[in-house]
This record gives C-alpha cells, structure tokens and sequence, in this order.
C-alpha cells in the first residue's frame, strides 16, 4: 500500500502535460529556491509596511485604512503558510515531487499576486480618523481671552485678514491658546481642513514640507522628491487641494518665505488662514502678517486664580497660608507656564516656612541674572531643583535627549531610563515600571512634562527643554552632545568629541555613514550613544574600539547589514538596541559581554542566535522576535536564568522550543513563544503556577494562524487533533484563538475552558466539527467582551439549548453570566447558521456594543422574537440599550433584523451598514430607553444609515413617517 498513494500521484501528474510534470519533479529544488525568494521579498514588504505605518499614526487622528490591515492580515497568513509548504516539500517522498513541485509553483504564485498588491509607496496608509480630527489635549485658558478672540474673530469674521502672527515670550501661552482655537475650529467645520505643524529652533524646509504633507495623508510622493523646486511644486499642489484651508505653524523662530516653503500665498478669494506663532515680532513682520497679535502676561488677578488652581484649595482655604501665594506669584511675571510649574512645586506644602523660603529663593535666583528668558529659566530650575531624588532629576534631563517638541512615547521612556540606571534594581521589571510610572507623575504633576496628543505621549515644553539643557551644560553635570533631529546628514565633526562626554544623542537626522577617519579615542567616559532612526548602512570596525565605558548603544531603526567586530569589546555594555534594523543579518560573538543586561534584536533578519549567547548570564531582556531566525539551539535558554523578558515571533514555526528550554527560567514575566506540540504546550502550562511572576505571556502552540493579541495573556491553538482533557490553558488566560482543530463539536469537548474565568476573547475559526459554540448548560463566557467566529461550516446555532418545553423556550436556559459581558460579536463564512441570536439569549446582551456578519450564506435573521409573541398583535421590545455598530454583508438569505413584531430599543446605535442583502427589505422600528414615543417617529439621535441606493430604495416600510424619519440620516458611501 506504501507505493499506491505516490503511484497515483504519478498518474495525476500525467493528466497535465508529460514535460510539466516531469519539470515538476526534476526541477523542485528550483521552484522551492523561487518560493523562498518571493516569500522573503513578501515579508520584506510588509516590514517596511508596518514600519510606516508606525510613524504615520503617530500623528493624532488617524487610524489605518481598511485596505492596508486586509493586506497585512493577508500577508501574515500567507508567511504563516509557506512554512506547512515548506515541510510538506522536505517530508514529502520522492515519487511525489512532480506534485509537491506543482503546489509549490501555485503557492508561489498567490504569493506574488499578495506582493503585487502591496500598498503602494507614494500612498498613505492611514486616513483621517472618523471619530476626529481629535482634539489636541489643553489646559484651561485663564485670563488669556482678549488674544483669544482677537485671533478668533480674524479667522471667523475678517475676510481681508488671511495671515495671522501671534507673537509673545517663550511660557506666555501662546501654544495653548492656538491649541484650544485648533479644538475649536475642528467643531466649527468652517474649514475643510485644519493643519497643525510644529516648527521649532531646528528649522529646515524639507522637514517642514514633510510634516505638510503628512498631515494632509500625501507624505508618500514628496519623500520620493529630493529635488527642491519639484518638491516645492508638490507641496503647492496638495495645499491647493486641501481646498478652504487653516495652516497654524506653531513655534516659528526664523524668517520664512512661504514661496520657498511651497504654500500657496492665502487670500480672500481662496478664504484659506495662515496662522503663526512665534517669540519674535520681526518674524510676523518678514512674513507679512496682515494682523500681528501681541500675548501679554497675564494679570496678577489672573496670575494669582491659576496658581491657586494648580496649587490647589486648601492654600487659599488655610489661613497661614492664604498670604503666602500672592507674593510667589508675582515673582512669576504673569507667564503661565513658570506659574503652574513653580505652583506644582509647592502643591501639598503646608508648611509657612517652606513658602517663605521658597520666594526668598526665586529673589535670589532672578536677582542673579539679567534679561527676562534668563529669569524664565531660573523660575523653571526652581522646579526641578526641589525634585527631592536625584535619579528623578536625572529622569527628566535624559528627556532633553529627544528633539525639541518631540513626542515621546511613555512606556519607551520608561524603559529607557531602567536601561540607563535610573531606577532602581527590583526584584521583578514590573516593579521598575511602577516605580517609573512615579517617576512620570512627579514630572507631570510639576509641570516639567506635558501630555502631547494623547494619554500614551509625553513631550517637554520648548522653554523648559532650553532650562534642562542648560543644567546639562553646567559645568557639575555630565557633558553631554545634543544634536537630535538636527537633519544632520553627517556626525560632528572631530572637535566637537571632546574627552568629557559621557552621552551622545545624534537620533532621527539623516546620517547615512560613519566616517572611517572619525577617530573616537578621546571619548573614554563615553556611556551613552543613541543613534537610533538614522539611514546609518555601515560602521567602520574601529569605531567601538576606544569606548571601554559605553553602557547603552541603541541603533534601531537604521540601515545597517553588520556590526562590527569591535563590538566585542565594549564590555561594560549593557544595553544592546537593534530594534527594526531590517537588513541587519549577522553580530560578532557577544560573549565577552558579561554586563549586558538588555538585547533586542526585533524585527532584523538574524538567521541564527548571535554567537557567545551563553555566555550573557546577566541577560534580563531579550527579544528575538525576527521571522529569519531559523532555530534557537537546544540548552542556551536555561543558561540566561535571569531573563525577565523573552520573546521571540510565534509565527516562526522553526523557533519553536521545548518546555524544558523555558520552565527553569523562574523570574520570566513576559513571554512570547511557540511550541513544538501539545504535551510541550501542556508541561509549559504546568509549570506556570511557580512563574508568579509572569504578567504578559502570548503562546502558540500546532497553528499556523496567529493573532495579534489585545489582552496580555494570551493562547493561539490550532491544527491539533489532541483535546478533551489532553490539552490545558493557562487559568488566567485572557485571549484565546482556535484554528482548524476539527475534532471538536464545541467548547464543551475542552474540559479546561470552564476553569478560564477571566477569558475576555475568544476566536475560533477554520473548525470544521463545530455544530454550536456551547451548550445552554455551560458556566462559561462570564467574562468574554468580544467573539469571533470564522469559517466554521457546521456551525447551527450558538448556544444549543437542552430540550424544549411545550412553549418552545428552553427547559435549561443559559446562565444568566453566559454574554453578560459580550461587547463585541464577529461572524464570517458561518454557511449553515440560520439565526443568530435566539429570543432567549437577548436578555443576556445588555452590553453588546458591535455586531458584525458576513458571508454566511443561510443566515435569515439576527435577533429572534419568541414564536408565541409574534402570534399577539403587539410589540415585542428588544433591549440592546449600549449597540452602537450593526454591519451586515453578502447575506443572500437575510431577511430580518428583528422580528416583524420587534422593536429595537437602542438609544447608543450610530451605524447600521448593509453591503448585498438583497432580500432584507426593513428596517426594525425604535423607541427610546427612556419614554413612551411611538416607534415610527423615533431614531437613535447619532444614528447613521450606509448603503447601496439601490438597496435604500427596495425596502419596504410599515409605516409611510417612518422612512421620513430615516431618510435624512441614510448616505451611499461609494458616492
């Protein structure tokens, strides 16, 4: 029998042409050879997608287009594929090489066709956020109204104004007032687009051309253009189509010539605004401001109510106390940012003394110094000299590393400064991180850092960087050189690398190469060298040679093939950072590099683990995470018994380890990994209970397809024809993907799944066995906030219940926890599936927020009435009182939302979608959560409706008011 299957498969072969298949078979190795090629080209390409797509959404209001997270889904599948392809080629006998050659070449093929379908480079990947453009997060204004509303009243009401200067010193609020006229003139919608971009000291045209254009979504086809009046002419046209326009460059320092630049000159006629910000009035005069706003320093009344806002009420509310502000603040000079910042010192202080101490310094401190900036800063270094722990001043002087106005992410930060040794050794990393959240609040709390965009971003205003960085420059602080985004294309020059520096920061210029002849020797108290987010192709061997106290080397996000061997030698290391160096393919032996305490080699093209690895016994942090790496050798893991961090790319079948590789490693609190098979699986889940510890972990285990966790404990299963009580799950499992496991019927075949009390999603696809999710009887889902059903053909109901009484409602029905939590639902390509949610389950719903269905092919209805209401002549009340989202596509056979006698009540629904539905023909009537309306003159108030009109104009309607009423918030998208 072992000779019939290749014998057949020879036959099979003879059906095409005899020289095909023989070329098939001799010519394999080639074929397998070409599907590698497109496959790593194909993985490329989504690289450096996902690499743009990172530093587009970076800027507030935008979200991914819907097109770009298809491909990328599609093209994870696809990778996560060619390795089953690749086995199946390697296992395969002999005798069926003519048709494995054959699936090769077809692979190989819908390869290409996913490649030739990448976005292209000219386009952007993200759009406007539907749900914005957000508003930039602002402070109260304060006695800042008069600028306010003349700037206003010359955007709104005065035609023959059209460029706008607002002039005033640094910290007198000239940001945030344009930051809450921008959140205005968003809810306005007078314009068509409002255009923020931050200029700063650093001034350069491209850069400013660049950010334009980002903002406008058209960054792609000018990052191509290096020439200047070509560049020059792209900006002008997509300025001219942005239409009726406000562009608020905020932070100007030097003269600009808008011709240059490329913004069109605006007008009356092209009613487009142009408003600038800037410390000097010559720059409003340069650019011809029609109307040049002056912001004055606020009033000792109004000085006096925002330092006691920020300072907070028991100041004014104590009565040895309630002197003592007025005086502080007139020290202030009625600039609101040395007020908040000099008020959040003293905030908690209720000490008289304290207070009095306090004023006689800031007398000091400005009687010193000559010039009002001068005094500005001495008021700010106030702050940061009452920081009361001096790893938290260094915390806050590392921030000035970063580019002026830069946004800074905080978990990066936070990981930056335990790199550095600003915080404390502790016993776990999540210890440090709290710590660092601490050290967060204390500069937030003083001011010294502001929120920028959102909650996950921090930056330093420009006025308190300029104090930081002349603390840096003092003469009892470390000596540091600061040239980050500068648009360097080129290191400092010789002189500038005196033998006093201890940190470098040259990140995000446009450096290309190290100069073979830039000799570093006098740099012996060298510690910190971040060159991270430079086009940096090579370093030359020499270069590391003379830096025995280099401790943090961070070169993500460069160019670079190859380190160099003198990388060895830097044995004080202990932070390695190469992080998204895509071409970066080998590293000399690390094992002299006894101290290093942190390696990331994330998202590189390393093959194969760095030589020297077991040596690292200091190791805490190591990311690996790279679809190249090929294997991770047998006995190095137990070694690295320190590791904290670990993670490696689940997809990547070949890095797949044992559990004995992992269980010895006791103090690991992240992990990212899969595994070779379900025992390993198993014995890993064991051991889990002595991993107190380990607070984020996502594993994998026989699947082919991987999620991309939300939660941070998650477990992806799949191909496996092993469960029941063979297969165990974490019990504090948060997430929890099944794909392809077609022996089970349903989550009751999974003994384990019971005991996940804090499952919160659940996705289970590609099943072919499952006839129902659950049965009515399980305790499960008493947590779950969002399911996802996928390809799953034998699916007939959700939930099965257990017997009928004589009304048709179940004899058990599910438990009252069962959804209870359900906020979003997701179903596709369910074929048998008939209807959806049964009258006896919707009571359970009540925090159902989203439902999504497509492509099942016999679905009739989505939420069921009970057969003996229907027969009554009244309405039956469907509660879904938090359903904001309802889409429903390619449904041949729907033909109800809800029963004819139902009606929705669901005050929250925003959007009803319906793509090729061609027998539903109603729309089920509403009513209010709250009154007794009649349910044909009544929609949700945000309600919007989206479809084809043909579709809008086929429906039917049981009331002639009630497509009134739905008429005006109907639209065709694809018009």
């Amino acid at each position: 029998m072992e000779y019939v299957e290749p014998a057949l498969c020879i036959a099979n072969c003879f059906q095409d042409p005899v020289c095909k298949c023989l070329k098939y078979h001799f010519k394999i190795k080639d074929y397998v050879e070409n599907f590698k090629r497109i496959t790593g080209r194909l993985n490329s390409k989504m690289e450096d997608i996902e690499r743009k797509l990172e530093l587009e959404l970076r800027h507030a209001g935008k979200v991914p287009k819907k097109e770009v997270e298809d491909w990328l889904n599609n093209v994870k599948e696809m990778i996560s594929g060619a390795q089953e392809v690749e086995n199946k080629v390697y296992k395969g006998r002999y005798l069926k090489r003519g048709f494995l050659g054959k699936l090769v070449e077809e692979k190989t093929q819908a390869t290409q066709e996913i490649l030739d379908k990448a976005p292209s480079d000219s386009d952007s990947l993200v759009i406007d956020d539907p749900n914005a453009g957000l508003p930039l997060p602002t402070s109260e204004l304060i006695g800042e109204k008069v600028a306010r509303d003349q700037i206003w009243s010359c955007l709104m009401q005065e035609e023959e104004v059209s460029k706008i200067g607002v002039w005033g010193m640094g910290g007198v609020g000239k940001t945030t007032i344009m930051e809450h006229i921008y959140n205005d003139l968003l809810k306005e919608k007078r314009f068509d687009k409002v255009i923020w971009v931050t200029i700063s000291q650093e001034f350069n045209i491209v850069k400013l051309q660049d950010d334009i254009a980002r903002e406008l979504n058209l960054i792609g086809d000018l990052e191509r253009e290096r020439e200047t009046s070509r560049r020059r002419k792209l900006l002008f046209d997509m300025l001219k189509k942005a239409n009726k326009h406000v562009l608020i460059l905020d932070d100007v320092w030097h003269e600009i010539c808008l011709e240059e630049v490329g913004i069109p000159e605006p007008t009356s006629r092209n009613g487009c605004k142009l408003v600038v910000t800037t410390r000097k009035e010559r720059v409003c005069k340069f650019i011809g401001c029609d109307k040049v706003i002056k912001v004055n320093p606020l009033s000792e009344d109004d000085a006096l109510a925002l330092f006691l806002k920020k300072v907070g009420p028991q100041v004014s509310q104590s009565p040895t106390l309630m002197s003592k502000p007025r005086p502080v603040v007139k020290e202030c000079a009625g600039l609101p940012l040395t007020i908040v910042v000099v008020a959040g010192t003293l905030k908690g202080e209720d000490d008289p003394h304290i207070w009095d101490d306090a004023l006689n310094e800031l007398r000091r401190r400005k009687g010193k110094v000559e010039g009002m900036e001068a005094k500005v800063i001495e008021c700010l270094q106030f702050s940061f000299d009452h920081l009361k722990d001096e790893k938290v001043k260094h915390c806050f002087l590392y921030c000035a590393l970063y580019p002026e106005d830069f946004p800074i992410r905080k978990k990066d930060l936070i990981e930056c400064w335990i790199d550095e040794g600003f915080i404390d050794e502790m016993d776990t990393r999540h210890e440090m991180k709290i710590n660092g959240c601490t050290t967060l609040k204390k500069l937030e709390d003083n001011s010294l850092l502001e929120t920028a965009r959102d909650d996950n971003l921090l930056k330093m205003h420009d006025a308190v960087r300029d104090m930081a960085l002349s603390i840096i420059t003092s003469m009892n602080r470390p000596r540091c050189m600061i040239k980050a985004g500068m648009q360097l294309t080129s290191l400092p020059k010789d002189e500038e690398w005196t033998a006093d520096i201890e940190k470098v920061s040259v990140m995000r210029n446009s450096i290309s190469e190290i100069p073979i002849h830039l000799s570093l020797a006098k740099c012996q108290l060298l510690t910190t060298m971040l060159l991270q987010h430079n086009p940096i192709r090579s370093v030359p061997d020499p270069f590391f040679s003379n830096m025995p106290c280099l401790s943090v080397l961070n070169l993500s996000w460069t160019e670079i093939e190859c380190l160099p061997d003198s990388i060895s030698e830097l044995k004080n290391l202990t932070a390695l950072l190469l992080q998204f160096c895509r071409n970066l393919r080998h590293l000399p032996s690390l094992s002299k590099l006894l101290k290093l305490k942190k390696l990331d080699l994330s998202h590189t093209r390393i093959e194969e683990v760095p030589e020297g690895m077991e040596m690292l016994v200091s190791l805490t942090y190591l990311d690996l995470y790279a679809m190249s790496l090929k294997e991770v050798p047998s006995g190095l893991l137990p070694k690295l018994s320190r590791l904290q961090y670990l993670r490696f790319d689940p997809r990547v079948d070949k890095a797949s380890i044992k559990a004995e590789e992992v269980v010895p490693l006791e103090k690991l609190e992240f992990f990212w990994g899969s595994f070779k098979d379900t025992d390993e699986f198993k014995n890993f889940v064991q051991s889990m209970p002595r991993k107190r510890s380990l607070n984020e972990y996502h594993l994998k285990v026989g699947s082919d397809y991987w999620m991309d966790f939300e939660e941070d404990k998650g477990v992806a299963i799949g191909q496996s024809e092993i469960f029941g009580d063979e297969i165990l799950l974490p019990i504090d499992v948060q997430r929890l993907g099944i794909t392809e496991c077609n022996s089970i019927r349903s989550l009751n075949d999974i003994s384990c799944v019971k005991n996940a009390v804090d499952l919160r999603n659940f996705s289970i696809r590609g099943c072919r066995g499952i006839e129902f999710v659950l049965s009515s009887s399980s305790i499960l889902f008493q947590s779950l906030q969002k399911l996802s059903l996928a390809n799953l053909p034998g699916l007939n109901e959700l939930i099965k219940v257990e017997g009928f009484a004589s009304a048709g409602s179940p004899v058990l029905a599910p438990k009252a926890a069962t959804f209870s939590h359900l906020k979003t639902i997701n179903i596709e390509e369910c074929s048998n599936i008939k209807k959806l949610f049964l009258h006896w389950l919707l009571t359970n719903l009540q925090n159902l927020e989203e439902i999504y269905v497509e492509d099942c092919e016999q679905l009739v209805e989505i939420l069921t009435a009970d057969d003996d209401e229907e027969k009554g002549t009244g309405k039956i009340k469907v509660y879904l009182p938090k359903l904001r989202h309802l889409e429903l596509k390619f449904l041949p056979e729907l033909k109800s939302i809800c029963s004819k006698s139902g009606v929705l009540v669901c005050d929250s629904l925003e959007c009803i979608k319906v793509v090729d539905c061609k027998k539903l023909k109603r729309i089920p009537p509403f009513l209010a959560l709250h009154g007794n309306g009649q349910p044909y003159a009544y929609a949700p108030p945000s309600l919007k409706i989206r479809s084809r009109r043909e579709w809008w104009e086929s429906l039917e309607w049981d009331h002639p008011n009630f497509k009134n009423v739905l008429q005006p918030l109907w639209q065709d998208p694809w018009w």
